[in-house]
Order: structure tokens, then C-alpha cells, then sequence
């Protein structure tokens, strides 16, 4: 059976399933208790912080950072984010982590590399962003020491990424749109803020930013060099998803099959197994309802 190989964090869920919806930066609890770790723990998973963080191959522990991403700019080695007070986060104030998600900062006031996505994380609320770092924080410490990337100029020269962020990041929460329904904004945050997928479906400018007229519509080149399919409500094979039905899509986030018997496989798999599953019946259905609204791009 042929694999379907896409990018990291393809989308994050899109299963159809019924249920009320919440306020759009609501995340509901990991198990009873409906505190700050519990919910982290969800947005935790909803944000995709594991693939990125871990070297699996390697044989890193989780969250230790040093897993290679493979751009047209260079290589990019993730960060530890694991509590370690040298190498990884365990220093940061609430304030120095927010900054970090939202602006694009680190706590020494260097600007970080848009290989992390922040220009969407950017729209997450305060209280999904400290409850993440709650999460975080709850986890074993890893001594392990970050990877510089590998990266050319001009794309290396850290100081040219505060014009980039002037160009391309606009900080801060996106309100509600009051005359669409619950479900919509909710879809629309776990799309465009937790679930970033924008970052890995829009085709980018030469200089890295997104391309805002072709959002979702596809990358020809995106991480890993893969080609990622859009995600628009287009009835055209690999430029959206308007001819897949809302069982379809719930069959592929939660067990990786597509409607012509594929599998996926490759990160689209690792996406399938450590986020899209993982998701409630609820948020899955809200993202469906979002996506089915992304007018079709050709």
C-alpha cells in the first residue's frame, strides 16, 4: 500500500463528531481536574510540541530538543524546552516564556529563528500560554545541550530576524469574530494558533514569510523539502480538501487512512499518532467547520 508522506504538522484535527463548542481559547481538561497542568497537557498535545522537540531517531529523551529540520534556509536543530535550568527552560519567568511564544524573543533578548513557528503561536492566549508552560515545567529535566544550526548567511545572521518579525508578525491574541459561531473561532484558533498549520501549507515568500494570498493552499516546499498539500475547501486532489466528506476527514485524523486507502506515513503519521488523535470529538469538528469556509485556491 502506498504511504502518504507530508510535512510536519500537517493540520492539526479535523475529525467530524457533534458536541457543543467552547470559547475559542478554551481548552478543555486532561482528565477530572481542570488545572493549570492538566490543561497544558492538552494544548501541550494540540500544539505538537513533542515531534519537534524530540530527536526520536536519535534516541533523545522527550522534549531535549536536537531533532534536525531540513528548510531551504539550512538546518534548524530544536531546543530543549525540558525544566533543566542551564539548557533548558527551567529559569524563565511566566513573563520571559510569553514573550518568547508570542514575540518571538528569548529571555537574553536575542530574537529566535522563525523555524519556530511564534508568528502563529503568537495568537494564543495568556492563559493557554502559561498553563503550556505549567505543563512543561511538570516534566523529568534534560541536561542535554542545544545544537547550533546549521545555517548559511545571510540566513545565520540572527540580527536580521527583528526585520523579518517587522514584516511578517503581528503579536498578540486574534478576538472572536462576533458574527460567526462558537464553533467557527474556536476551529479558527486551534487552525491558525495551536495547530500553526498555516506554517507548514502556505507557500512562503523568498524571504521566508507566509504568503497570506495562498494561505493553506500548499508548499511546494516546505519542511523537510516535502511537498505539503493544501488544506482549502478545494475539490481539487492535493490543492484542498472540499471533495473529502466529514467522515473522511474524521477516518484520516484518527487512524491515518484516506478515502482512497492510503496510509500515512512519514511525519504525517507521527502528526496521526502524537496530536490529531489526541484531540476531543468537540475541537475535531470545530476545525472541520473552519476549514470547510477556506475559500479555494487553484
Amino acid at each position: 500500500m502506498r504511504r502518504v508522506l507530508t510535512a510536519a504538522a500537517l493540520l492539526l484535527p479535523l475529525a467530524f463528531a457533534g458536541g457543543s463548542a467552547r470559547a475559542a481559547g478554551e481548552a478543555p481538561p486532561n482528565g477530572a481536574a481542570n488545572d493549570a497542568v492538566s490543561r497544558g497537557a492538552y494544548l501541550f498535545n494540540a500544539a505538537g510540541c513533542l515531534g519537534c522537540h524530540t530527536d526520536e531517531k536519535g534516541g533523545g529523551q522527550p522534549l531535549a530538543g536536537g531533532r534536525a529540520l531540513a528548510t531551504p534556509f539550512g538546518i534548524f536543530y530544536t531546543p530543549n524546552i525540558t525544566p533543566d535550568p542551564v539548557n533548558g527552560i527551567g529559569r524563565w519567568s511566566d513573563a520571559d516564556f510569553i514573550r518568547a511564544v508570542r514575540e518571538g524573543v528569548r529571555p537574553d533578548g536575542a530574537a529566535l529563528f522563525p523555524a519556530f513557528p511564534y508568528a502563529s503561536y503568537t495568537r494564543m492566549t495568556d492563559r493557554d500560554l502559561l498553563d503550556l508552560k505549567a505543563y512543561l515545567l511538570s516534566q523529568p529535566a534534560a541536561s542535554t545541550a542545544n545544537k547550533p544550526h546549521d545555517l548559511t548567511p545571510p540566513f545565520s545572521w540572527r540580527f536580521l530576524v527583528p526585520a523579518w518579525q517587522w514584516m511578517y508578525l503581528t503579536p498578540g491574541p486574534v478576538p472572536d469574530d462576533p458574527a460567526r459561531p462558537a464553533a467557527w473561532n474556536r476551529g479558527r484558533y486551534l487552525v491558525d494558533a495551536l495547530g500553526h498549520c498555516a506554517e507548514c501549507h502556505s507557500p512562503r515568500t523568498q524571504l521566508g514569510g507566509l504568503d497570506a494570498d495562498r494561505y493553506l493552499a500548499g508548499n511546494p516546499q516546505g519542511p523537510d523539502n516535502d511537498k505539503v498539500p493544501g488544506i482549502t475547501s478545494s475539490k481539487t486532489k492535493g490543492k484542498g480538501i472540499g471533495g473529502w466528506s466529514d467522515g473522511d476527514l474524521a477516518l484520516f485524523l484518527e487512524a491515518g487512512l484516506t478515502p482512497d486507502g492510503d496510509v500515512a506515513g512519514g511525519a504525517m503519521g507521527e502528526v496521526v499518532r502524537n496530536t490529531t488523535s489526541k484531540l476531543t470529538a468537540d475541537d475535531r469538528a470545530a476545525i472541520v467547520a473552519y476549514l470547510r469556509t477556506v475559500p479555494a485556491k487553484e
